[in-house]
């Protein structure tokens, strides 16, 4: 199994790179490819098992998006092959059309999907994330809760008109891709982008065994799984109780 690790010496804020550290602890045979901001990216003319990418600063932002615009046709190919993608935090906001800051400021995107981000650096959002994940199945009896964390200047919205993405969760408290909607991310074929951070794999233990098995790995263990399922039930018990407060 190969994983790329986009640009982690920039794209590695609240410690999500640790979303494939954990990945690589259960499973240490995984290959793990870190691609530099100056270096071609793997995925130019190898498809990695998976493509992860992690929260960044704004100004990285701009780095990465003028990086990756050379790459536009075959991302696209990829995510319409089914490549498995794991984007998280404000990585997101990159796919979509457009940052508008309220000081004006505009950054175009890479413009695979159709939603605008609108931020407000004066004003950071955090809140706890309560939230269920059905798979691509849509098999009911087999969504898993899925908790963590959200803190970003930004919120997203899907543009009216457009055609809009599957979410990759469904909240039950806290807010969605905006705090209007309750579909929380981006699932569209393996591509899988969220807000959500924690880190979010660390966090959600069923959801990281799902993520392996995208990847191949047919009956994969966990590192330290025990300990990892009681805290993640623990949570899960914890966020659903309506006393506990979610905003911060």
């Amino acid at each position: 199994m190969k994983i790329e690790v986009l640009f982690p010496e920039i794209c590695n804020l609240y410690g999500e790179l640790e979303n494939i550290g954990y990945l690589k602890k259960s499973m240490p045979d995984i290959e793990v490819v870190e691609t530099a901001i100056t270096d071609e990216p793997l995925f130019v003319t190898e498809e990695p098992d998976l493509i992860y990418m992690g929260t960044m600063t704004e100004s990285a932002q701009l780095l990465v998006i003028d990086k990756l615009s050379a790459y536009i046709e075959r991302i696209e190919e990829l995510i319409g092959r089914g490549v498995n993608f794991l984007i998280t935090g404000n990585a997101l906001e990159v796919f979509g059309k457009r940052i508008e800051d309220v000081d004006g400021t505009v950054v175009e995107c890479m413009g695979f999907f159709d939603f605008v981000t609108k931020r407000d650096m004066m004003n950071r959002y955090n809140s706890l994330y309560l939230g269920e994940f059905k798979g691509q199945t849509g098999d009911v009896a087999a969504m898993m809760k899925i908790v963590g964390y959200k803190s970003q200047f930004t919120h997203s919205y899907w543009e009216e008109g457009k055609v809009k993405a599957d979410p990759l969760f469904i909240t039950d408290r806290g807010p969605g891709l905006n705090p209007d909607i309750s579909g929380e991310g981006i699932h569209a074929n393996n591509f899988m982008a969220t807000y959500v951070i924690g880190p979010l794999l660390v966090l959600n233990p069923p959801f990281a065994k799902y993520v392996l098995r995208q990847c191949g790995a047919a009956d994969p263990e966990l590192a330290f799984e025990e300990a990892a399922m009681d805290a993640y039930e623990a949570r899960v018990a914890e966020y659903s109780d309506p006393g506990t407060g979610f905003y911060y």
